[in-house]
């Protein structure tokens, strides 16, 4: 009886355990079955899987305090495709469980689900999705949510996660509604009420409307009970305060971020105070409270992650005081942190090129914008400006050079020759001490590299070492047995058979008794005196030696002679360096006017130029551009040289500018250049030619003169052949290199003159033929009987299609060319037709050439050269 109890008892049992795995019944063993199941089995897992991804994109994900931050910590690979398989295995995992979860205990009955977990399911499975960046899949997700479960718990928190997923799509018009919607329900809790409103404030800043975003952040603020998250809309309420002018309300933000301290990440505080920093008054703020404070942070030791962030707002502030010692030593020690923020290493060599720029050091401030470049983001705007900023210091660092040598060589060459003697011998003592420092320096560099060598190489070579360490590893061997013929002398442990002992011994014996002469009485100290005079006579002798040897050879470069003989002999020599300075003056002016907008260095140079007692050509133009920085720097002056200009040049064009007198006139530099270039368009390069270099007297200073140069240089090239365009191309290039125009002449000399000057006379039977005839360009009447004549031929005997035309050649002479003919033989058919027929009769010589020659002698104007007779 009790065995039949036991049988049923078990039958019993397992019919129960059937039915609570059955998705099918209804019962509450089947529901609670099913839902402790996933609840504490699937979901737990699956909510490891993404709690450890989340904490991943915390770690990976940093965040840029240069800008504004973003509401949700999230970064998006813009390069990543929603169809992708998942890139992350945490979130995978969270899928994964949360789709196991739905298939297998999903308990759709009678249109309703049964299992009060699966909407916890879909709601995993909709922010793994997110986190991954599969945004459309995690809507769908939502959406169920939503569809399916509408009196689910979760609901108000999937509509939430909806909208964002909707946010992350691009719809913020939508995200925005929606959310208004939820919020007007007034039983969600303070976390759900919270996250709503961080959600409206970043759809509003995606739609930039700022106000609206910092009204909705402030709620978020106020009610979110995540100290993390609260830190952040604080500092990001800051950031947007900022932006906006607004100090105070800033401060009091930055201040909140402040007060949290550890109840935070630290990196919230710590760029809290270095925005506060950002916002310091240098004109009223107190200092010594602001070095107190950094003094109070650098102390603390928790700081120390963030002392690249200190250090740099310490250079910054030294930097606007103009201490410029304290500041570089600062932004030293910021970059001796090796921090991890690219912009903020970017910003401290930026600044330090901007302190060597100020001092007018180039050569550094080139070298620091370098780093800067290396750093930055090519696709920002700062990194166009620096950039640029960069390649027009390659033109200042030229021009400085030449203004300070040519300075130097003017200022030498006036000297009287016993001041130039005296100047040169003073030059030659600073150059010596260098020298000497320098040879110091290699030979502590070659001690130094010698003693490393020395120390990697110990085992291949005798070492002194302790006598009394040798043998204590062995004390089976004999100690005072010589060594058998197997043994190396580093295995040796009898003292003097030993190479490394005995070394060590002679070592320590000097150190204790000096050098000693070999003999009786070694110890005594007259013997030790005598060996240690002679020693030292020994050593002075040879020091006498060496220096008289070294007073016997000359270096030259420490002569006067040696500098006297590179001087210029001549004052045309001389007035040429003068040219060359004064034009690097000028150049440097504009520069730094039009480029760097350094007014006070561009009017610096400007000044220094007139005082030069320049050409006359650069005298107006630079005062003239003197004028249009005193407008900005010093109106009074700006005054003072419209009034010199007016007076001492009152018909100059500058003048008339300056005074607003015929105005019409005056045509507008651009305008009056079209004018020129449609000229050249139509070939009038006569006419370009006869007038081109007073355009550029007229307009000389100003920017147009760089396109006249060039329009010049093709002009030449034009008319004159390859040679000419090429040295009038090299000469815009040197000129100009800074313009575009110069750009573009140095673009073309590297790229498109070499490619012509190889271009020569080819003897293939090209498929396309030219007749020529040439004809002087005054005589006209020959042109005219030639041009008739084909003509004529052209409206009776044209079956080829042929045409014509009159081609600039030179100067003096043109082509008349008939185009069209298909090989050389009909060439000469029909230039025997044109010149035997009775009603042509064209006794001009005709030129048979291939089209490619033709190119060749329009582009090298070598024309000669075809015509010479070929060597067989």
């Amino acid at each position: 009886m009790k065995n039949n109890t036991l049988k049923y008892s078990f039958f019993l049992v397992f019919l129960f355990l059937l039915i609570a795995c059955s998705t099918k019944k209804n019962t509450f063993l089947a529901r609670n079955s099913h839902a402790l199941s996933t609840k504490y089995n699937i979901l737990y897992n699956g909510g490891i899987g993404l709690d450890k991804g989340l904490k991943s994109i915390q770690a990976n994900s940093q965040d840029n305090f240069w800008k504004l931050l973003p509401i949700e910590k999230m970064q998006i690979d813009e390069n990543f495709s929603g169809d992708e398989k998942s890139k992350n295995p945490d979130f995978e995992k969270a899928e994964t469980k949360a789709t196991k979860a739905i298939q297998k205990h999903s308990m759709n009955i009678g249109g309703r689900e049964r299992n009060s977990q699966i909407d916890e399911a879909y709601l995993m499975l909709g922010k793994a999705r997110y986190y991954d960046q599969r945004f459309i899949p995690a809507l769908e997700a939502f959406n169920y949510i939503l569809y399916k479960y509408p009196n689910s718990s979760n609901i108000y928190t999937a509509k939430i996660w909806r909208e964002k997923t909707n946010m992350r799509l691009g719809n913020d018009a939508i995200a925005l509604k929606n959310i208004k919607l939820l919020l007007k329900n007034t039983d969600l809790n303070k976390q759900t009420f919270s996250d709503a409103n961080a959600l409206l404030a970043e759809a509003f800043l995606n739609l930039e409307q700022k106000d609206s975003a910092i009204s909705r952040l402030r709620v978020a603020e106020q009610f979110t009970r995540i100290n993390e998250d609260k830190a952040r809309y604080r500092f990001i309420l800051g950031q947007m305060y900022q932006e906006a002018g607004k100090k105070d309300s800033a401060n009091y933000f930055y201040d909140g971020v402040i007060d949290m301290n550890r109840k935070a990440d630290r990196k919230y505080m710590m760029h809290a105070y270095a925005k506060k920093a950002q916002m310091f008054d240098y004109e009223y703020g107190n200092q010594d409270l602001f070095i107190e404070m950094y003094n109070k942070l650098v102390a603390d030791r928790e700081n120390r992650p963030y002392y690249d962030i200190l250090f740099y707002e310490m250079g910054v502030f030294f930097d606007k005081y103009k201490e410029q010692e304290d500041a570089l030593i600062f932004y030293n020690k910021s970059l001796a942190r090796k921090s991890k923020d690219p912009y903020l290493v970017a910003s401290t060599y930026r600044n330090i090129g901007n302190m060597y720029f100020k001092n007018t050091d180039y050569t550094m401030a080139a070298k620091y914008y370098d780093s800067t470049l290396v750093k930055l983001d090519p696709k920002t705007r700062e990194f166009a400006f620096i950039q640029k900023n960069r390649k027009n210091l390659d033109n200042v660092i030229k021009y400085e050079g030449i203004a300070k040598r040519n300075d130097s060589i003017i200022k030498v060459y006036g000297l009287p020759a016993p001041d130039r003697k005296l100047y040169f011998e003073n030059y030659i003592a600073e150059l010596k001490k260098k020298d000497e420092a320098k040879r110091i320096l290699e030979e502590k560099e070659k001690e130094r590299l010698a003693n490393i060598d020395r120390n990697t190489n110990t085992g291949n070579s005798p070492t002194a070492v302790n006598p009394n360490a040798i043998g204590k590893s062995d004390p089976g061997v004999g100690t005072f047995n010589p060594p058998a013929g197997n043994e190396t002398a580093s295995t040796s442990t009898f003292y003097f058979y030993n190479p490394t002992t005995v070394a060590y011994g002679k070592l320590q014996f000097k150190k204790l008794w000096g050098n000693r002469t070999v003999g009786g009485n070694w110890r005594m100290a007259t013997i030790k005196s005598a060996n240690n005079a002679a020693m030292n006579d020994s050593i002075n002798n040879d020091q006498n030696v060496a220096n008289t040897l070294k007073d016997t050879i000359v270096v030259e470069k420490y002569t006067t002679d040696f500098y006297e003989k590179q001087l210029p002999k001549t004052q045309s020599s001389i007035d040429s360096i003068g040219v060359e300075r004064n034009f690097a003056y000028y150049q440097l002016g504009l520069i730094y006017k039009e480029k760097f907008k350094e007014y006070n260095l561009a009017s610096a140079k400007l000044e220094q130029l007139l005082r030069n007692n320049p050409e006359e050509k650069l005298i107006l133009p630079s005062m003239y551009n003197l004028y249009k920085i005193y407008q900005i720097t010093n109106p009074a002056k700006a005054e003072a040289v419209k009034f010199d200009i007016t007076t001492k040049y009152p018909n100059s064009r500058y003048a008339q500018i300056l005074n607003n007198t015929n105005s019409e006139d005056l045509a507008s530099p651009d305008k009056e250049y079209q004018k020129w270039y449609k000229l050249y368009q139509e070939e009038h390069f006569d006419t370009v030619l006869d007038n081109i270099d007073n355009l550029i007297n007229q307009y000389a200073g100003d920017e147009i003169v760089s396109k006249y140069e060039l329009l010049k240089a093709n002009t030449l090239g034009k008319v004159n052949g390859l040679a000419a365009y090429k040295k009038a191309l090299e000469s815009v290039a040197d000129d100009y290199p800074n313009s575009d125009e110069g750009k573009n002449a140095r673009e073309i000399l590297e790229k498109q003159i070499p490619t012509l000057e190889k271009l020569d006379f080819t003897a293939v039977d090209g498929k396309s033929w030219k007749i020529l005839y040439l004809v002087p360009n005054n005589d006209s009447k020959t042109l005219k009987n030639i041009e008739e004549a084909i003509r004529v031929f052209l409206l009776v005997e044209n079956f080829e299609r042929l045409t014509t035309s009159l081609d600039k050649y030179n100067k003096t002479e043109s082509f008349v060319v008939i185009h069209g003919i298909k090989s050389e033989a009909y060439a000469r058919d029909v230039s025997g037709v044109l010149r035997d027929d009775k009603k042509y009769k064209i006794s001009h010589p005709s030129i048979i050439i291939s089209t490619d020659n033709y190119k060749v002698i329009q582009i090298k104007k070598n024309l000669e050269a075809y015509l010479a007779p070929k060597n067989p």
